[in-house]
């Protein structure tokens, strides 16, 4: 009885909004009362309405009404707390219009602290106990508390749905599959839940690669500006000085110059900066996308998890390239230099060279190297036809296809002496120099064959394609791939393919490898710094295997 009344006063003196004892309590015109800061901060949400109202009674009030401190409201709950009586832990509290509530609680329910899957019911910590004492109860699932637990119930036959359907993509109870389900791809939600887990995690990890890749794109183009701005500066300074000596004649030049640079700088600078932007931009998408993934994956219950999978697994296709290269540039030296050359000529040359001078400030263009293509017809653009060099083939490497394919045989090809010629390893070099921008495609058959790219390097006879740090090798087995540069191996992943696409970037010391099939699937990315051209290369593992670098459009 005594416990009884204590909760009678405790709902006396609660605030209905936080549901705890009242604290600096205040009384509204219509006779109820709450919390100072409560209805304060429930008004504060309504003044953008401009209409004010109690929030049990629903009475308004024009204008908002002015709150004091009630003293003898607050000298009886400061009382009541001196005999003992206090607030609701905060897992019984009373259950809210955004809370659960529990399902067995009779009159003013308490806030649910568990779901059950099985029974389908929501339960407070009182009511919730059977479930752990009960031996039949501690096998059914609970899960974090929720208002869906209806949308686990099948609508045509009132069951629990616990199978989905892949031929369907949806949740369906065991009666379904033996009517409109029935001779489709069933399996338990519980494994399908395990499958769609995994491609979860995989588009986390592509989201924090890409992430990773852009954060390091951000700081190449923040200091891509500071060396904009350095180089400016100082092609002002030069100038300026330079200038100084010719001050009666050039003196309004040298105004023209400092507006020009500063004017190219700004320019420049917006650009680079206007793309940084939209990189922050895309990594903050690409936060938020891993944060609703990560809370999808910890989500209990399976039908809500394959129910939210399809919106929230959807990943758009980046707007920007992988990485950001950028090569060196003179930015405004070139400045500095056509004004040191103007500074030693007489009056009437300097005004006809002039021009020059303008020109050159003009120019200054800060090239960041163009993205890597995103499809095969983007990388067409830039196919360059391959044709292989006899002179470097090994004798027992066949020539074909107006030398564009190899072929092992066993009997060795009456090759003359030459002394770039392989002559240990099966290897041959391509006649064509590659520099700029390139891509080709190797088609192969057999046994295994490495794709290789190469300078034209001295004492070759005995050299294998990637065990030296003057060629880059993708060496390609049955249904694996492995990289090798300076003796390093790296072991790759991705789909098998006998067409292997080969980009380069010469300038921007990039060289990609992909597998080729209907699609395009890199395989391994070289960032580095060529310091010679490059020759495509061969090589060959045993009779039989052929290679043929493919005539692309």
């Amino acid at each position: 009885m005594a416990q009884r009344e204590n909760q009678l006063n405790l709902e006396k003196f609660s605030c209905s909004i936080c549901l705890d004892l009242l604290k600096d309590p205040v009384a509204t015109s219509c006779g109820h009362s709450y919390c100072m800061n409560c209805i304060k901060g429930f008004w504060d949400e309504e003044d953008k309405k401009g209409i004010h109202s109690c929030p049990q009674c629903r009475k308004t009030f024009t204008p908002r009404p002015v709150l004091e401190k009630n003293i003898l409201l607050a000298e009886l709950v400061e009382q009541l707390k001196k005999t003992g009586l206090q607030a609701a832990p905060a897992d019984h509290c009373y259950a809210g219009p955004e809370d659960v509530a529990c399902d067995v609680c009779s009159g003013r329910k308490l806030k649910a602290i568990k779901s059950c899957l099985s029974c389908l019911a929501s339960y407070c910590e009182k009511h919730l106990q059977p479930h752990y004492d009960a031996a039949p109860l501690k096998k059914h699932k609970l899960v974090a508390p929720s208002k869906k637990l209806q949308e686990n119930i099948c609508s045509r036959h009132d069951e629990v749905m616990k199978i989905f359907c892949r031929t369907d993509q949806q949740s369906i109870c065991y009666l379904c599959t033996m009517d409109e389900h029935q001779g489709h791809e069933t399996v338990p939600a519980a494994a399908e839940r395990t499958e769609k887990q995994k491609e979860l995690e995989v588009r986390r990890l592509n989201i924090q690669q890409r992430i990773q890749d852009q954060e390091k794109d951000v700081k190449l183009l923040q200091q891509e500006v500071e060396a904009i701005n350095g180089s400016a500066d100082k092609a002002v300074e030069d100038s300026e000085k330079m200038v100084t000596e010719l001050i009666r004649l050039i003196q309004k030049r040298s105004s023209d110059v400092k507006q020009q640079v500063r004017s190219q700088q700004e320019t420049e600078v917006s650009r680079v900066k206007e793309l940084q932007e939209k990189l922050e931009q895309e990594i903050a998408e690409l936060k938020r996308k891993d944060a609703e993934l990560e809370q999808l994956s910890h989500t209990e219950d399976h039908s809500q998890f394959l129910h939210n999978y399809p919106s929230l697994s959807a990943l758009s296709e980046s707007t920007h390239s992988s990485s950001i290269n950028i090569g060196p540039l003179r930015y405004f030296e070139d400045v500095t230099a056509a004004v040191s050359e103007t500074r030693d000529k007489l009056q009437d040359i300097l005004r006809e060279e002039w021009t020059n001078i303008s020109l050159t400030v003009t120019e200054v263009d800060v090239l960041l190297s163009p993205s890597e293509p995103k499809t095969r017809a983007g990388f067409l653009k830039y196919s360059h036809e391959i044709t292989l060099d006899s002179n470097t083939a090994h004798r027992k490497l066949l020539l074909s296809e107006g030398n564009r394919k190899a072929t092992f045989m066993k009997q060795q090809q009456s090759y003359s002496y030459h002394p770039y010629r392989f002559t240990v390893n099966f290897q041959v070099l391509s006649k064509e120099i590659l520099t700029g921008r390139c891509y080709w495609e190797v088609e192969w058959r057999g046994g295994g064959v490495c794709v290789a790219a190469a300078y034209n390097y001295s004492s070759r006879a005995g050299s294998l394609f990637g065990y030296n740090d003057k060629s880059w090798a993708l060496h390609c087995h049955a249904n694996s791939y492995q990289f090798w540069h300076n003796n390093v191996q790296t072991d790759l992943t991705g789909p098998w393919s006998y067409r292997v696409g080969v980009y380069l970037d010469h300038r921007a010391g990039i060289l990609s490898f992909y597998s080729v099939s209907e699609t395009m699937t890199l395989l391994h990315r070289v960032q580095t710094t060529f310091t010679q051209p490059l020759y495509a290369g061969l090589w060959l593992w045993g009779d039989g295997v052929t290679a043929e670098f493919i005539k692309v459009r």
